[in-house]
């Protein structure tokens, strides 16, 4: 099938999969018509350089990292789910969600511009302002997630994260995005711990999703994937320069491994959150945990403006423990929960978030919940819970 054949197969895919379930657009996402004869969804394209042609530049491929067949399959069914059947949204695939927001700030930013980051977002976002854009003469704001609109003026980009990683608070994105047309910044959101089967911020008025989809998205802890989606034309075409330059690419195995995966996200995200909702609810009234977070929760401070924009609340809860130690030892008595970072697999973690440089408390940790039955994750976390002193 030709580069042109895929596209149109691909945007016939998104035609049809407007008004289906999640589920039902997650499976058929990024994949055409049926070919008799052909596998229901393509294998990996194990190649790098491809034969060439007299008719030079007629070629639908040439070197795997400007493009292959394996990146516009999984780039085109991420276009539909964070479009939400727009056919107007592109989206680019790379090695990491580090990656793809990395691509970003260097292809938007340049010296003197104002980056607005969250103070509270993930840590090495920031990190990577203050050791690498600052000293090129860009100016970094930091502000909490719930703030951002009153931090926009003088911005030429606002990187929110909602919810947060680790603290899940949660930005009005609706009036973030206003905030931003109003004052001429370009709004891009990290949508890593939502998923857009939670919630689509290019529907409510981003420009650029960013987002890591080694977590929730792929969803079985054995892949590095990071992607951006956005209905930019320009600004798509000048991160696809700023890929194929920087070769932040991402493995054709690694794409196959992605969009094999895609096709049960509806059903392992909507397992994550009933887990997630039994353990918040459990926790909040357990003796040994305070501070207990998830933006499903009908208390939680975040809980209104999540309820607004997001149709899943995510498999993430926060909580603090006395300290590192009763941390250590909950993961210690549970049967069930395992010590790891990064989140979204199909195993329930548990990850103490001082020891990465998060400024938060020693005994502050995040849950990952994850597919296994909620009776025994709510049984086994209470049972550890109760031996901690």
């Amino acid at each position: 099938m030709s580069s042109a054949q895929e596209d149109s197969a691909q945007e016939g895919s998104a035609q049809e999969g407007r008004g289906r379930g999640d589920s039902t657009r997650c499976v058929r996402a990024g994949i055409g018509p049926a070919r008799p004869g052909q596998p229901m969804l393509p294998g990996p394209v194990l190649a790098a350089p491809y034969h060439l042609s007299a008719d030079e530049g007629s070629e639908s491929d040439y070197y795997a990292r400007v493009s292959n067949p394996g990146w516009r399959g999984l780039e085109a069914a991420i276009s539909e789910l964070e479009g939400d059947g727009d056919a107007a949204v592109g989206c680019a695939v790379f090695g990491s969600g580090m990656s793809a927001i990395t691509v970003l700030l260097r292809t938007v930013l340049r010296p003197g511009d104002v980056l607005v980051l969250p103070s509270d977002g993930y840590y090495l976002v920031r990190a990577y302002a203050t050791e690498r854009l600052v000293p090129q003469g860009i100016m970094v704001r930091e502000c909490a997630t719930p703030a951002m609109v009153d931090a926009v003026a003088g911005a030429r980009l606002v990187l929110a994260e909602t919810p947060s990683n680790p603290g899940l608070d949660v930005v009005d994105l609706q009036s973030l995005a206003s905030a931003c047309r109003a004052t001429g910044a370009l709004l891009a959101v990290d949508n890593t711990t939502a998923t857009p089967l939670g919630q689509l911020p290019l529907r409510l008025g981003a420009d650029v999703v960013v987002a890591s989809g080694t977590k929730s998205l792929s969803g079985h802890s054995d892949l590095l994937m990071g992607y951006l989606a956005t209905a930019d034309a320009g600004l798509l075409a000048a991160v696809l320069r700023e890929r194929t330059m920087s070769g932040s690419v991402l493995g054709p195995f690694e794409a196959w491994l992605a969009h094999r995966s895609l096709g049960s996200a509806a059903l392992r995200l909507d397992r994550q959150c009933a887990n997630a909702g039994a353990l918040a609810e459990m926790m909040l009234h357990h003796r040994a945990v305070h501070d207990v977070r998830w933006p499903g929760l009908a208390g939680d401070p975040a809980h209104t403006v999540a309820a607004s924009q997001m149709s899943r609340f995510g498999g993430l809860v926060r909580g603090v423990l006395a300290s590192a130690d009763a941390v250590h030892a909950l993961v210690g008595a549970s049967e069930l929960i395992s010590a790891a970072t990064s989140f979204g697999g199909l195993h329930t973690t548990v990850d103490r978030r001082a020891r990465w440089g998060d400024d938060v408390a020693p005994g502050f940790f995040r849950l990952s919940c994850g597919i296994e039955d909620t009776e025994d994750l709510v049984r086994d976390l209470t049972r550890a819970l109760d031996t901690l002193r």
